[in-house]
């Protein structure tokens, strides 16, 4: 086992760790030692071609479900290989009887083994395909100049492309000049200046095709605004995979991050537009695409509002209500473009996110907020998408480093990037997709993935429990975003991460709270705010209704702090006449003797304002630089998970404010539980986190009868007692099995014949001790390298930046016994129980990465798939395949700790 005073956890004046708890009849802990199955990750199972066979499912899914995979989703995409009978390997057209065979084949399969399953509703991302017609397909406003005189005048128009429709025209001529210069600029065309022009507004199309679609489901991207268009995909795409499922409907059918861009149009938006706006869109068409004046503004906030309001009702909504009908659930990343509000996250049953980045905005936020407020218990996030990229290349160093961030955003439920489907055809280490990381078999480090899996299921099971205790609110500035829309660019989660400065995000997490996202569209439906504080970043419009509530929720003792600008603006263009009084509000709430809310000129005086508002939920001290926490409050308990997010040690005094005062220690990887020692609410405890280490803290109001237990004295007084780095026997196991003798640790890439080597080595050795006595014995590998982030700024993924001293991770014996995993620091072991007076056998199996292998292969060669299929994808950082240090590289040593 490892060392149970890993995390050194201790009063301010009590140097010691605490003893292990009896595992009495406590539901929570329980839960927390065995969780169920449905709280361990899920993978995206891609089926490329889908070139797939019954026999190879079944293995894939046992395989998964051994390693504590709790469920796939199923998501055909791009072949991999053109057909071959000798290899095995025949693509089956999407949607062919043959393929929804499969489907239903590895449906049944995974059941029995007791596994979810998910499926997408289509191949590859977004909805569409060939049935999807021009008039169906995803639409955007084209505005197109021609010349009043001149050769071309006479030519009748602008040249149309398929499906397009003039919507209007208009004589540059007779423009206002300021309109006509404005739109000059919007619609460059300096062969065509606008006053000797008509231009044209077309109701056109993107053009966009499926991204990584598989055999069969080529063709256009669906119009997200048509109702007509989702109806035709249940009717021809939808309604055929749920059939493969029978009478075992998935646990969700899913909808992938939108990214239908520059779709800004549908066909009846001008209708729909009047009907809910009050006035006539066409007309103001030039303002809308020129921009510049406040009056162009509200039109394009109503413009992007009737968007993002027939993309729920046209699109969100009949998925939501087809998923409901056929007994299953809808489970939808509802962001990017286009225009989707967080409010709108409340259609599907299942939220999900994506996104590591916890200090600025994230569409994981994004998702998480929507949860806690639409009261979601289980909200998952697309994880590990382009770690550590190129494929192969993520240790599970990496997954934890990224998992640890998505627990701090507030995710509880992991659908990983991915697991590719390989049959073994495909050779080692086999197929992966173009951008993610690689979790199946053929991954070397694979072995301690039950290790890696219960963590995640254990932490994920735990931060279900109770209720989101995060106490600050954002407020999203959706009105401005919306005002600041633009023909091709109607994505509101884009605009955020402009409106939402990293700074504001930083300010508060650093001053010891945890933070939600709320809209104005929320704050109407549940007519109040549920949060302690609502930040106003700076916000120009907001609707009046809205802001009524805020104030409301400020008299009511709710603390309201405004950054930079208060509101100023009611947002659409019938509701310019609400300005006044929103003006009025901001008067009363933030000026005067009597206001009711606190206005900062810019984020740095945020903390202050929130300490001064309310205590911080976790209050630390210390080199803190990277820690965060997320808080999940329970009737009896509290409960606090801490990652240290960072490469580098932290060393913090903490307080928790919670009026619970007995304190203990829950590992996510074990299940024990440390504990208890009694707090007041002044005192500190000191905390130590290893880099990227995480612990979880349980606080509840009284103590649990504890069984004696050995635990260590002072900062682990940690004393060397031999060193074990030299005299080595290592083996490597595989086809070509080598056997030597090391007389010091390097790297495999230094050991002749073995720089392409990718799998396991197992190293051997004896060592004799004393009798230990009342000591405890750790076997320690050292602490590892912080490194430098050399990516360019705004790069997609992570990595863990350390060199660790096993490269990548180690399953541990003592004399034929597991002692355990390490696959994170701290890179220590407990060994006590497993050690005896006299010669002791000491063996470790060392698993690296497949990228060592992949450097000695030469790269796919993709002409004979290509002239097949097309370019369906472009395999990423394929120059950084380089072999990469392997094996165990730091200094072994033997240590004791006397037993207090």
């Amino acid at each position: 086992m490892r060392i149970t005073c890993r995390t050194t956890l201790l009063l301010i004046f009590v140097l010691v760790c605490m003893p292990v708890f009896a595992q009495t009849k406590d539901a929570l802990h329980e839960g927390f030692l065995n969780p169920p199955d449905d709280a361990r990750p899920m993978m995206r199972w891609w089926w490329f071609g889908p070139a797939v066979t019954k026999p190879e499912l079944k293995k894939e899914l046992e395989i998964m479900r051994d390693a504590g995979i709790g469920g796939v989703e199923i998501q055909p995409v791009y072949p991999m290989a053109v057909d071959d009978a000798a290899k095995g390997i025949r693509n089956l057209q999407y949607l062919s009887p043959e393929f929804l065979d499969a489907v239903g084949f590895a449906n049944r399969t995974a059941r029995g083994l007791g596994m979810r399953v998910d499926i997408t509703l289509g191949s590859g991302w977004p909805y569409g395909g060939p049935k999807t017609t021009v008039d169906l397909a995803a639409g955007k406003l084209r505005v197109v100049r021609v010349p009043l005189d001149g050769p071309e005048a006479g030519s009748g128009g602008p040249q149309l492309r398929p499906g397009d429709k003039i919507i209007s025209v208009v004589d540059g001529s007779k423009l206002e000049t300021e309109l006509a210069r404005r739109l000059e600029l919007a619609v460059p065309d300096p062969n065509h200046p606008v006053n000797a022009s008509k231009v044209y507004f077309i109701a056109g199309h993107t053009g966009q095709q499926v991204k990584r679609a598989a055999f069969g489901a080529e063709g256009n991207v669906l119009d997200h605004f048509s109702r007509a268009a989702i109806d035709e995909h249940l009717q021809d795409v939808a309604k055929p995979l749920l059939k493969a499922f029978g009478d075992e409907p998935p646990y969700s059918v899913f909808s992938d991050s939108l990214e239908v861009y520059g779709a800004d149009w549908t066909e009846n938006l001008p209708e729909e537009f009047r009907k809910r706006r009050g006035y006539d869109l066409i007309p103001h068409l030039p303002e809308l695409v020129a921009g510049g004046t406040s009056e162009a503004e509200a039109v394009r906030h109503d413009w992007g509002k009737t968007l993002d309001e027939l993309i729920r009702e046209n699109y969100l909504t009949p998925l939501a209500e087809f998923a409901a009908a056929h007994h299953t659930q809808f489970r939808s990343q509802t962001y990017g473009d286009p225009a989707v509000t967080l409010a709108d996250q409340d259609v599907p049953q299942l939220i999900e996110g994506e996104g590591m980045q916890w200090r600025k905005f994230s569409y994981t936020r994004w998702a998480t907020s929507a949860a806690h407020l639409y009261g979601r218990d289980v909200v998952s996030a697309e994880t590990w998408t382009w770690l550590h990229s190129p494929a192969f290349r993520a240790t599970p160093l990496d997954v934890k480093a990224e998992a640890d961030r998505m627990f701090l955003l507030g995710v509880n439920q992991f659908v990983g990037h991915g697991w590719p489907y390989s049959p073994e055809s495909a050779g080692e280490p086999g197929y992966a997709f173009y951008a993610a990381a690689v979790f199946n078999q053929h991954n070397p480090w694979s072995p301690v993935m039950p290790d890696v899996m219960r963590y995640l299921t254990r932490a994920s099971w735990l931060l279900r429990q109770g209720k989101p205790a995060n106490d600050v609110a954002i407020l999203l500035p959706e009105d401005d975003a919306q005002a600041a829309f633009t023909p091709g660019h109607v994505s509101i989660a884009d605009e955020m991460e402009k409106r939402i400065p990293p700074r504001l995000m930083e300010e508060v997490l650093d001053a010891g709270y945890n933070v939600d996202f709320i809209d104005a569209a929320t704050i109407e439906k549940l007519g109040t705010v549920p949060y302690p504080v609502l930040i106003l970043p700076p916000v120009e419009r907001i609707p009046l209704s809205a802001y009524r509530k805020i104030e409301a929720y400020a008299k009511a003792g709710g603390k309201v702090i405004a950054v930079g600008e208060t509101p100023s603006r009611a947002p659409g263009l019938m509701e310019q006449g609400d300005s006044a009084e929103i003006q009025l509000i901001s008067s009363r709430m933030f000026k005067g003797d009597g206001r009711t809310g606190s206005f900062l000129s810019s984020e740095s005086e945020l903390g202050a304002a929130l300490h001064k508002a309310l205590a911080p939920d976790l209050d630390v001290t210390g080199q803190t630089a990277g820690l965060g926490f997320i808080h999940r409050r329970l009737d009896d308990r509290d409960v606090y998970f801490v990652a240290n997010t960072s490469n580098q040690a932290i060393d913090a005094k903490v307080r928790f404010r919670s009026d619970k005062r007995h304190v203990q220690t829950w590992d996510p990887e074990d299940g024990v539980v440390h504990g208890d020692v009694r707090v007041d609410g002044s005192q500190r405890l000191t905390l130590r986190l290893e880099p990227y280490e995480s612990r979880v803290f349980v606080l509840s109001a009284s103590s649990r009868p504890a069984t004696p237990d050995k635990f260590l004295g002072p900062s682990l007084a940690l004393v060397p007692v031999e060193n074990l780095s030299r005299d080595w026997d290592v083996s490597f196991v595989g086809p070509h099995v080598y056997r030597g003798h090391l007389d010091s640790l390097v790297s495999w890439t230094r050991m002749p014949n073995h720089e392409f080597f990718s799998g396991e080595a197992v190293y051997t050795r004896n060592f004799s001790v004393q009798e230990p006595g009342n000591k405890v014995l750790l076997l320690d590998f050292g602490e590892g390298k912080a490194i430098a982030d050399d990516r360019p700024a705004g790069a997609d993924g992570m990595h863990a930046l350390l060199d660790p001293p096993i490269r990548e991770a180690a399953i541990v014996y003592m004399n034929g016994k597991r002692a355990g995993a390490l696959w994170h620091p701290p890179y220590r072991l407990d060994i006590t129980g497993l050690v005896h007076a006299g010669e002791n056998r000491l063996e470790i199996h060392v698993f690296n990465t497949a990228m060592n292998e992949l450097a000695g292969q030469p790269r796919q060669d993709l002409t004979e798939l290509r002239a097949k299929y097309g370019n369906r994808f472009e395999p990423q950082d394929q120059e950084k395949i380089k072999p990469v240090d392997s094996g165990l590289l730091g200094a072994v040593r033997l240590m004791t700790a006397p037993v207090q």
